[in-house]
């Protein structure tokens, strides 16, 4: 393989004591020419090895073939329209639609419209209570800083000035008077590597410039890395929510009735407590103080130290929503949903029947609301949208897509290994009937493990794609999610997050022992903190598989928190500075700094994106660089590098077949297959 060239330079850091080289630091600034020269090379370099599998196109067709189906979601109501959002198939970005009372449908906001390429997506929509205005966030090539546009929502008009540089944040409207929303402000650099780490709350008032917004609180007297206001749905209420990393939350309330200052609800970042609703002077609130698998309690204001239990905490996690005038609580049991439906004083109404085993999304809507709609999926069954009637406690189908997908010919099964450690872990597992466990089908095993992220059976018309073909999807899951609760999350963190990754390899070994795959027909997959994992899998166990896909994945473990909003991801890895413990941990598993000169590794592709605010490209390209120097056979270091695009939200419909097309063709081509199966 001969790859682009990639200079070295002198460059060391010191951590207690301890020397580390850094080669390819010169590849953190995104703005260099030599930088942008590199990735050109690469992108070139990638394209013609993707050019010459014989199968590309024909993968590309099957998947925009499958894709091309009309998609619709389930409707809300905001004043007196009905609104929903429609894909007619291959559209770049879904529309938003809205009907009215006498039944005329339009649309409301068409974001295809926004750009030429169908880059910039509509990533966030409020209303005001009465439905007549809305504010929407525009991002821009996938960017996490984004722009609030706002509108009559009866009229469609751009009502006043475009508020800019918004991270992390929506519209929460107070009246018809404006809303709050949070900022970084202006930033200094490159947007897309900068460090943010203030975050500040403006209130806008309309008719008003944004160089006017009323700061509300976040300075270096109260400085949070994450802060976001809501308004409590009866307007009494303003919710502040304010937080340094990804896990552990404050909360403080304001009464607006009784004109009172801020009330501290929760300080301090041991625990999550976010309001779910407000009834008179009571507040109700999700939290896992005490309760690692979560539970609903509820306070008066005027005696907010006092808690008392609504629903109480279980053996599984809960998530709630509600509507109609009632709570509707979601467990997960094994990473499946269950659901139960109760009233206010936490009185239970009855448990729902869900259509079968897999993912239901929690059932909301307005507390008037006579019907609420959830949606349903599992890895062979496409997300179907159900009307659901809360008197009765009936579900019947509202919206099936018709996809061309026979889930009768497909097994979905849930199975349990041991990892390293003994724990119990599960995996499911699906393919086409008839399947032999000859190992030599080709396997994605595709894994995340972090931030209390739990991943539940969900249907995708790619890995429709992967079993036709013959493949078997399998998805473990492993430590560092949310699947059982706080434990389950923390046992993958910081000094015990190689657990996770010992986790993906018995996955990875059972599939194998079992028959299912054998390492020539397996790909290891996994995006962000799941690009992590495969990294860190890769360079523990280089003979685990054949294939591996580190997708904007977190590689350079000694540097990720000095990037954008990396600092805050400090609950799930420590930092290198935090001790020479700690340091020396994240060495040890840190992929960037693993990649070891003799080893034969997997035919390796790398997935980023040159737009990619969150985790920065820098870490993709450091490793790459790493790889291609150090490869000791034949297997392809390659790195893809996506054009206006970032972490993953809001690419085009174009953008995801363009990057699945790659995807596959390579696992299939590297796997030794030369054609597909007819």
């Amino acid at each position: 393989m001969n790859y682009p060239e990639t200079k070295k330079v002198e460059h060391t850091d010191e951590y207690f004591g301890t020397k580390v080289a850094d080669p390819y630091r010169w590849l953190e600034d995104d703005r260099a020419e030599d930088t942008k020269d590199w990735v050109q090379r690469e992108v070139a370099f990638t394209q013609n090895y993707l050019n010459q599998i014989p199968f590309r196109e024909e993968i590309r067709a099957q998947l925009k073939n499958i894709w091309n189906y009309e998609k619709i979601s389930a409707p809300f109501k905001e004043g007196d329209y009905t609104y929903f959002y429609k894909n007619d198939g291959l559209q770049a970005q879904s529309v938003l639609y809205r009907t009215d009372k006498n039944g005329n449908t339009e649309v409301f906001l068409d974001p295809n419209k926004f750009s030429e390429k169908g880059t910039t997506s509509m990533s966030g929509l409020s209303f005001n209570k009465k439905g007549t205005l809305a504010a929407y966030n525009i991002s821009e090539g996938g960017s996490d800083w984004q722009k609030i546009v706002i509108i009559n929502a009866i009229t469609k008009q751009k009502i006043d000035e475009t508020i800019t540089d918004v991270k992390f944040s929506g519209a929460s409207w107070l009246g018809d008077e404006g809303f709050f929303y949070s900022s970084y402000g202006k930033v200094q650099g490159s947007e897309l590597s900068v460090k943010t780490d203030m975050h500040k709350v403006y209130f806008h008032k309309l008719g008003t410039k944004q160089s006017e917004d009323k700061h509300i609180i976040g300075d270096e007297n109260f400085k949070r890395r994450y802060m976001n206001i809501g308004v409590s749905d009866d307007e009494r209420f303003l919710i502040l929510s304010a937080a340094t990393a990804t896990n552990g939350n404050e909360l403080y309330v304001k009464d607006l009735k009784n004109n009172t200052d801020w009330i501290a609800i929760q300080k301090g970042y041991d625990y999550n407590t976010d309001v779910l609703d407000t009834k008179g002077d009571f507040i109700y609130i999700m939290t896992d103080k005490n309760a690692p698998n979560m539970k609903l309690q509820k306070f008066d204001i005027k005696n907010p130290s006092v808690w008392t239990d609504v629903i109480p905490e279980t053996e599984n996690v809960l998530s709630a929503s509600t509507g109609g005038g009632y709570i509707f609580a979601k467990y997960m049991k094994d990473a499946v949903s269950y659901m139960k439906q109760f009233d206010y004083n936490g009185k239970l109404i009855r448990e729902i029947t869900l259509p079968g085993i897999g993912t239901a999304s929690n059932i909301g809507g307005k507390e008037t609301a006579k019907e609420l709609y959830y949606s349903f999926s599992n890895y062979i069954t496409p997300g179907t949208t159900y009307k659901f009637n809360v008197e009765t406690g009936t579900s019947e189908i509202y919206q099936k897509p018709n996809v061309k997908f026979n889930p009768e010919d497909y097994v979905s099964e849930q199975v349990f290994f041991t990892s390293k450690d003994g724990t119990k872990v599960p995996m499911m597992i699906s393919y086409k009937k008839g399947l032999k466990l000859n190992g030599k089908n080709p396997t994605i095993l595709y894994g995340y493990g972090g931030f209390n992220i739990s991943v539940t059976p969900n249907f995708s018309v790619v890995n429709a794609i992967w079993m036709e073909n013959g493949g078997i999807y399998a998805v473990p899951n492993l430590r560092g999610g949310g699947e059982y609760g706080k434990k389950w999350h923390v046992a993958g963190t910081q000094m015990q997050k190689k657990n996770v990754f010992e986790d993906f390899i018995a996955a990875g070994e059972y599939l194998q022992k079992n028959g299912y795959t054998s390492p020539e027909f397996m790909a290891l997959s996994g995006r962000s903190n799941g690009g992590l994992l495969v990294g860190a899998t890769m360079t523990m166990r280089p003979d685990l598989a054949k294939v591996a896909f580190p997708g904007v994945g977190v590689l350079d473990m000694l540097r990720y928190n000095k990037f954008t909003a990396g600092a805050g991801w400090s609950f799930d890895y420590g930092t290198a500075e935090d001790s020479k413990e700690m340091f020396e941990y994240l060495k040890s598993y840190s992929p960037v700094h693993n990649v070891r000169k003799g080893v034969c590794y997997p035919s390796t592709m790398i997935i980023t994106s040159d737009h990619d605010d969150r985790v920065v490209p820098a870490h993709s390209f450091k490793f790459g660089a790493e790889l291609q120097e150090k490869q000791s056979c034949n297997n392809p270091a390659l790195i893809r590098i996506e054009v206006n695009a970032g972490h993953g939200a809001g690419r085009s419909t174009d953008q995801v077949i363009g990057e699945n097309t790659d995807l596959m063709s390579f696992a299939l081509y590297e796997m030794g297959i030369k054609e597909l199966k007819k």
